[in-house]
């Protein structure tokens, strides 16, 4: 393993839960794309930049794209001449491809892919690997990938390389940054549990029972229909109480009014 000189300290502010990631880039073509993909990589929290080349590229050109936030990432650039030492520090690595051959898997989208690895983040080290811009990874190298990610195009699949490095490390910051969401201080989720979603939905059906927008007779058609519905949208604790709060007072304002009804004849 090969490492440019002249070392500076990293600026990595988004780093979070992405500590001891990088890209992997096998056999790129110009250094041109890894100097780009290393300003991408800085931008969102990646912390290491490695290349599998015959030998190490040109860094002036690398350094001219990477800008100087990025520029630590160059001088610090791991360099192999094979892709399985390049991956060896790595717990999960996503293998990006276009190819669909008849020898591989059906690869998933960014999107469902990171969603995956973000749950693996807190404890382990990820990688995102990359191949040559004219041929992408062999089955070789995706040999060495637990994921495998695919970025829909039309009739035309070819991307930049940076540009394919910048749609997948977007796609890892933001499922991060949804699971931190999901989570309070203490580490405890956020979501309603399923004590607080019944409670929930016995609420909601006593409200809907009293307006008459359900009766006894179709009671659980509609129930399973608003159950179905309400948990596509992910309910956090506050929110079940907030709309359980709701049910409650509107049952109550039902019961005074009904008295007031009672008590005028």
């Amino acid at each position: 393993m090969q490492t440019l000189s002249q070392p500076i300290q990293p600026i990595n502010p988004l780093a979070r839960s992405l500590n001891g990631s990088g890209l992997i880039l096998v056999r790129p073509k110009y250094p041109e794309n890894i100097g780009a993909s290393a300003r991408i990589a800085c931008n969102f929290g990646i912390e290491q930049l490695t290349v599998v080349a015959e030998k190490p590229p040109d860094q002036e050109r690398m350094l001219k794209m990477a800008t100087h936030k990025a520029a630590h990432l160059i001088h610090e650039l791991r360099i192999f001449d094979n892709t399985r030492e390049a991956a060896e520090p790595y717990h999960f690595i996503v293998g990006t491809t276009a190819r669909q051959g008849k020898h591989r898997v059906l690869e998933k989208a960014p999107y469902a892919v990171m969603q995956e690895l973000a749950l693996l983040a807190a404890n382990h080290r990820l990688a995102l690997m990359f191949g040559p811009e004219n041929s992408g990874l062999t089955n070789k190298d995706l040999d060495l990938c637990q994921f495998t990610s695919t970025i829909p195009t039309a009739d035309f699949s070819s991307l930049n390389l940076a540009q394919a490095v910048a749609i997948h490390c977007y796609e890892l910051s933001m499922a991060i940054h949804r699971l931190e969401e999901s989570v309070n201080s203490d580490g405890e989720s956020l979501y309603a549990n399923s004590y607080d979603l019944e409670g929930m939905y016995e609420h909601l059906e006593q409200a809907l029972t009293k307006i008459t927008f359900i009766r006894h007779t179709n009671k659980t058609y509609w129930m399973r229909n608003i159950r179905q519905f309400l948990s596509r949208t992910k309910i956090k604790k506050k929110e079940a109480s907030l709309i359980r709060g709701v049910c409650r007072k509107f049952l109550w304002h039902s019961g005074q009014v009904g008295k007031e009804e009672r008590e005028d004849q």
